[in-house]
Parts: structure tokens; sequence; C-alpha cells
């Protein structure tokens, strides 16, 4: 079994909702101190084998790759095969740190996005443009509509019912 089949089945298998709330409340807390480390060693990628950066990380193999799971969008070099991936494959930490930023918006990690170390590797005003624009993103926009006594669109002078909405 792949490491990341053991982490979707270590999710699935959590049969309560105390047993579901203490699994992740105990996760969340690694990650957030993985995200830690990874930001402040932003200068470099970290890379190594699974299980070297899941040591550094201070995360077991089969979470480090849900780790991985949670920010594969975020990587400059494109998305980690994670099906493929075992304790000894080797793995570049190489994020992309807009897009993870972005990203942890998306996710609404508040915890995540608020970190104190995100100030050494984001201007404040970089972040500022990026959570704008991540509000910009669910912001609907309703496509403009033509009303039957409007000219019509193709320009012809008309009225769009006496002209390409005559039949409609």
């Amino acid at each position: 079994m792949s490491l990341y089949s053991e982490w979707k089945d270590r999710a699935d298998s959590l049969q309560s909702d105390a047993a579901y709330q203490q699994y992740w409340n105990t996760y969340f807390a690694q990650e957030t101190e993985a995200y830690r480390r990874v930001l402040l060693a932003h200068d470099a990628p970290l890379s190594g084998t699974v299980k070297e950066l899941a040591e550094k990380l201070s995360l077991d193999p089969v979470a480090f790759v849900g780790y991985l799971d949670g920010a594969n969008t975020s990587f400059a070099g494109g998305e980690k095969a994670l099906d493929e991936l075992t304790e000894d494959s080797e793995v570049t930490l190489d994020f992309d740190f807009e897009k993870l930023f972005f990203n942890m918006h998306e996710a609404k990690a508040e915890w995540l996005f608020t970190l104190p170390e995100w100030n050494e590797v984001l201007s404040e005003e970089k972040r500022h443009e990026i959570t704008k624009a991540y509000r910009a993103s669910k912001i609907f926009v309703a496509p403009v509509q033509v009303g039957r006594n409007d000219p019509c669109p193709c320009g012809s002078g008309k009225k769009y019912k006496n002209c390409c909405g005559k039949n409609k």
C-alpha cells in the first residue's frame, strides 16, 4: 500500500466524531509546525527523501504525504505524484510562496496564513494584495443580459427583439 493510500485510509477510518476531531486537531498542530519550519527556511527549498523530510518537519512519513497532499497545488515545479511516493522517494519542497499563501486562504486555514513567519517571506503589501485577489476571485459577476428593447449587441442599430432576439 502506498503512503498516500495509507493517508487516505487514516482519514476515512475514523469512526466517531470525537476521534475525528482529535485526529485532525493533532494533525493541524503538526502541520502548523511544519509550515513554520518551511517558512523559516524559505531561502532554499528543502530536499531529501520522504523519510528525511518527514523527520525534519516532525511528521511521520504518512502524515508528511498528507502534508504534501494539502500543499500539492502550491509547488513551483508543479504537482507531485503522491501515489508513487515511498519513504525513499526524493522530494523537493519548492514552494511558490505567493501561490501557497493564496491557497491557504482558499482552504480557509487562517491558522496558517496568519503565521508571523510570513513576515520574512512576503511583504505586508504583497500579502494584502494576495488576500485582495483571493476575495475578488470569490465574487460572482452575473453576465450582462440584453433586454428586449435594448439595442442589439450585433451592432445593427435595431432593437434586440427585432434582430437577433426575434426568434427567442
